[in-house]
């Protein structure tokens, strides 16, 4: 009995390791619970390692330190994988409108917490403790963390970074839902009528996806095979059959086209109206899987490494089957094929033609769950090692006491951002399943918080009695202030209210906001801009947490 009573007394590496799982286990538990759909998520994981350090739990310091910089590494690097695909593309149409707004929202933030230190008595690390805080962003706080660190530092006062953080978090989210609230009924806000505004502006994104029947009225097509027109349309239409008579025909190259056929195919809704000026009449078609005969339509899992990375040209399935790709999913987007399209491991393709032969299409193109099963190891620590690399360069900032670095937080979360955008480099492909990355995300952010919990719940209860409860009203105006005041400005330029919620949330980089966003209407509005604005909105928070560091040294 004494053994046991001395193991979770004693301070060890055992002891350690034992008391960080107690708290991911009770946390995770906690962050489960909620009031009236809102509920902590994995901020649990912090609180619970509040309560279990404040008990007085024995734990190693340098144990902590180690798996806390190493959670964060994991958390966002994998973030920076699947926001990679979108990054880029984000900025397109009002993607750059709703990024200007969040970098606002970032902006206001740090320069209020400047001008907190500037009027308070605060240290650096409380300030930026509760600016993380507030703001609801881990990357931040473990970056600012690591800068105090290399700066030399004394680890009691990065240890009160954490409690700060701590403090202001539980505020910062119910703050960003009341600002939310707020500009509703500021506003008057009709949420019926901006679904409809919303489900009306779609017609004219980019990125939707439409299935078509064009009656070919273009004479100078009859007799044209369709090859020909596969390779004048390759950049508008994805072609799939052939209608004729009737029946359904496969659209194989060598096919001719004649008076009265009707071109069944895929086109971005943008490009229909040059698809109704080069072929003919476009319809488009709310059941695209409507098809009968000796035709049928499949959903293939690229699963075969040997064909990942070759386009749809070199793979050839068109030339040797008598089947056309039609789309594929990737990461949640959907892209209209070309023939220069590149086909990545984990993607979906979807493919028509004759019902016999599409089992040796799956078969050629893999389908098989179990080869993506297999976790990339070599890609994801070579991409950290990059990262890491890129992260301790110096990067020289005039009016600085010191250069500043992206840091175990900035540099693999940049370089994860590029290998998720260009999917491969030569033969290496950084390809992460989602059950994967959200496996790794999830794990990263519970070591993270766990051990951040666990190194400032000691003193915890002590600071806020001691003046800690000014820190949440400071949390709060960091919060609420930038927020609602870009919430407002959007609004009077029109922007749809669906569309704030999504931004205010992504800006703060908060799934619990988001999911409450999500609850106003079910279209993807919300989903959308927090995902436009997430990208360049963690880039930039763990940069100007490390700069407001070095800053206020």
């Amino acid at each position: 009995m004494s053994y046991i009573q001395d193991f979770f007394t004693t301070q060890s590496i055992a002891s350690t390791i034992l008391y960080l799982c107690l708290t991911a286990f009770t946390g995770v538990a906690l962050g489960k619970l909620g009031i009236k759909g809102i509920k902590p998520g994995v901020a649990g994981v912090l609180f619970s390692g509040i309560f279990i350090a404040h008990c007085g739990a024995p734990i190693d310091e340098h144990v902590l330190h180690f798996i806390r910089d190493f959670g964060l590494i994991l958390f966002v690097y994998s973030i920076g994988l699947s926001m990679g695909p979108r990054f880029f593309s984000s900025f397109k149409k009002d993607g750059l409108l709703l990024n200007l707004f969040a970098i606002g929202i970032v902006l206001s933030g740090f320069a209020i917490a400047c001008l907190l230190h500037y009027f308070t008595d605060l240290s650096p690390a409380v300030i930026i403790g509760i600016l993380s805080g507030a703001v609801t962003n881990t990357p931040s706080l473990g970056a600012a963390q690591q800068t105090f660190a290399e700066q030399g530092v004394d680890a009691a006062m990065i240890s009160e970074t954490g409690m700060a953080y701590a403090v202001a978090y539980p505020l910062g989210i119910v703050g960003i839902i009341v600002a939310i609230l707020l500009i509703r009924l500021i506003f008057r806000i009709n949420v019926n009528s901006e679904v409809k505004n919303y489900t009306e502006t779609l017609g004219g994104n980019e990125t939707i996806l439409q299935s078509v029947r064009i009656t070919v009225e273009n004479q100078g097509l009859f007799n044209k095979t369709i090859e020909y027109v596969k390779h004048i349309m390759d950049k508008e239409l994805a072609i799939s059959r052939i209608i004729r008579n009737g029946e359904n025909i496969v659209a194989t190259d060598d096919e001719i086209i004649r008076q009265g056929d009707i071109i069944c195919g895929v086109s971005a809704q943008n490009m229909i109206e040059i698809v109704e000026v080069k072929i003919g009449k476009v319809k488009v078609v709310e059941n695209p899987e409507d098809i009968s005969g000796l035709l049928g339509m499949i959903n293939i899992l690229l699963t075969n490494k040997k064909l990942a990375g070759k386009t749809i040209e070199q793979i050839g399935i068109y030339r040797r089957y008598p089947a056309n790709v039609t789309r594929i999913f990737r990461s949640g987007m959907k892209i209209l094929p070309t023939l220069e399209t590149t086909l990545e491991l984990g993607d979906t393709i979807r493919v028509v033609g004759k019902k016999e032969i599409l089992d040796e299409v799956k078969k050629e193109l893999g389908n098989s769950v179990n080869e993506l099963a297999k976790p990339n190891i070599i890609s994801i620590f070579l991409g950290i090692f990059t990262g890491i690399i890129l992260g301790s360069i110096p990067i020289f900032i005039p009016g600085l006491p010191a250069p500043a670095k992206l840091g175990l937080a900035g540099g693999p979360l940049l370089i994860a951002i590029i290998l998720g955008y260009k999917g491969r480099i030569g033969k290496m492909s950084f390809y992460m399943t989602p059950g994967a990355n959200l496996f790794m995300r999830e794990l990263g952010i519970i070591l993270f918080l766990s051990c951040v919990g666990l190194l400032s719940g000691a003193k915890f209860v002590e600071t806020i009695l001691n003046g800690g409860w000014q820190w949440m009203l400071y949390g709060v105006a960091i919060t609420v202030t930038p927020i609602l005041i870009a919430g407002i400005i959007a609004r009077i330029l029109k922007v749809n209210y669906l569309k704030i919620c999504g931004f205010i949330s992504g800006s703060m980089t908060d799934p619990p906001a988001l999911e409450f966003a999500n609850s106003i209407a079910p279209v993807q509005a919300q989903a959308a801009a927090y995902a436009t604005v997430y990208p360049l909105t963690m880039f930039l928070r763990v940069l100007l947490a490390q700069l407001l560091a070095l800053i206020l040294i």
